[in-house]
């Protein structure tokens, strides 16, 4: 009985230091989120698929919304969460957590979700972003990446791409808003942080992100 005892006590001991190594990650989903971030960086810059090298070649930053959903109550709106990374130096800054809501997403293609990926063309963007809530769809300088738009229009500053089932299609960011996650940067750093904050300054990549980072261009 003694031995038991020991033995669901090393146990105790062992689970509790997990627990305190990784907080917040595990209990809202970071991991699994930031997972399939980079998942869907992998499929979208694999040959033949949506984005093309030199639209990759010259964001300046890279936004990657992982099943952005349809919320069943309303038609056509939307709600997603996701990691953002900005080119810093030599490679890419730690990624700052963001909401993509709202918006008539019109997933032309079928389905419930759609993977969304979103690079800003010139460092000059980034400024939006930095807002509390920047409205995508009042942006006239966008356009749909996966379509000839993102080709007739090479002054655009924001591209989009979405895939879903397997099927790179048509959606639309109308009146979507890009924002903030506090949350999401509260479980990655362990305090609320800004998005300017974790681009701009001083936040060091959490081993949690590495993947996604390692997913992002690397020339």
């Amino acid at each position: 009985m003694g031995q038991l005892k020991l033995t669901r006590s090393r146990r105790y001991v062992i689970l509790m230091t997990l627990a305190a190594a990784v907080p917040a990650i595990a209990g809202d989903g970071t991991a699994m989120r930031l997972e399939r971030a980079a998942a869907v960086l992998h499929s979208m810059t694999e040959p033949a698929h949506a984005i093309k090298p030199e639209h990759l070649a010259g964001a300046d930053c890279i936004v990657v919304m992982p099943g952005f959903k349809i919320r069943a109550a309303v038609v056509g709106v939307g709600y997603g969460r996701g990691y953002m990374s900005c080119r810093k130096g030599d490679g890419w800054s730690a990624p700052a957590a963001m909401v993509l809501e709202g918006g008539s997403v019109g997933l032309q293609i079928g389905g419930e979700s759609i993977d969304i990926v979103i690079l800003t063309m010139n460092k000059g963007c980034r400024w939006k972003l930095w807002e509390e809530r920047f409205a995508l769809g009042s942006e006239a300088s966008a356009a749909w990446g996966n379509g000839k738009s993102a080709h007739e229009d090479p002054n655009a500053e924001f591209l989009f791409y979405g895939i879903t089932k397997g099927v790179f299609g048509g959606f639309g960011l109308d009146g979507a808003a890009l924002k903030r996650d506090a949350s999401g940067n509260q479980a990655l750093y362990g305090k609320d942080m800004t998005t300017y904050e974790v681009i701009d300054q001083t936040a060091d990549t959490p081993e949690i992100a590495s993947r996604f980072i390692a997913a992002l261009p690397q020339e």
